[in-house]
């Protein structure tokens, strides 16, 4: 296991050169170790190699690593699927919540950060959007979300900051590219019509992130390559 801290310092190096080759800074996009992939151990190994992002993609997982992994310095994100009979014990927990897909599931977050004022201001979401149309993802379509969001920044007690996206099964390069494009789109497109801010895009995983930082993402979800070689 020796590699994993090379393997942490080599997936940043990339995800800067990336950035810097689509003309910005290093420093707007975060890293996030997604470490579903491994125990308690190596995501310890994760947090020690210099990671303070993590993200599960099931809650009760995120729940368990964050009680034996205490660390004041660690934000914890959910990256997938969650259901509202979990939400509550989630938003006691995490930090981010990048699978907002529907408006009911918004409306049972906020209604659990609005009756824990400690954690209201510490819990971002993100909503999901379906940029691909694939029946097997979760998530707003484009269409639903633009008619739906006077509903979505009427919740209260829920801090919407951006959305979220995959690129759809199979799709790479351009075609991918392009998908994180129209995401883009969307989000500036909701800032201009209602004078919202969203300055996170959650787009990009380890085979497509070079994509979604040339089209404007601000978080980037890195897991298989971390893990490359050591397991």
């Amino acid at each position: 296991r020796a590699r994993a801290p090379n393997n942490w310092q080599a997936a940043n190096d990339e995800v800067a050169q990336a950035a810097i080759a689509a003309g910005r800074s290093p420093s707007d996009v975060r890293v996030i170790g997604v470490s579903k992939y491994v125990d308690v151990e190596m995501t310890r190994w994760l947090i020690e190699a210099g990671c303070r992002d993590l993200g599960e993609s099931r809650p009760q997982q995120l729940i368990e690593k964050a009680a034996e992994l205490a660390t004041s310095d660690i934000r914890w994100h959910l990256i997938g699927s969650l259901q509202r009979n979990k939400a509550k014990r989630t938003v006691e927990v995490a930090h981010w919540i990048h699978s907002i897909d529907s408006l009911k599931l918004l409306q049972s977050v906020a209604t659990y950060l609005s009756s824990d004022p400690s954690r209201r201001d510490c819990v971002e979401l993100l909503v999901e959007v379906n940029v691909s149309g694939d029946d097997q993802k979760h998530g707003f379509t484009p269409e639903n979300l633009l008619h739906q969001w006077t509903d979505v920044i009427a919740v209260q007690g829920a801090r919407v900051t951006g959305l979220m996206a995959m690129a759809g099964l199979g799709s790479t390069g351009e075609v991918a590219k392009r998908q994180f494009s129209a995401v883009r789109d969307l989000r500036d497109k909701l800032v201009e019509r209602f004078g919202v801010a969203l300055p996170h895009l959650s787009m990009g995983m380890s085979g497509d992130f070079v994509e979604a930082i040339a089209a404007g993402s601000t978080m980037v979800r890195i897991g298989s390559k971390l893990f490359e070689g050591i397991r």
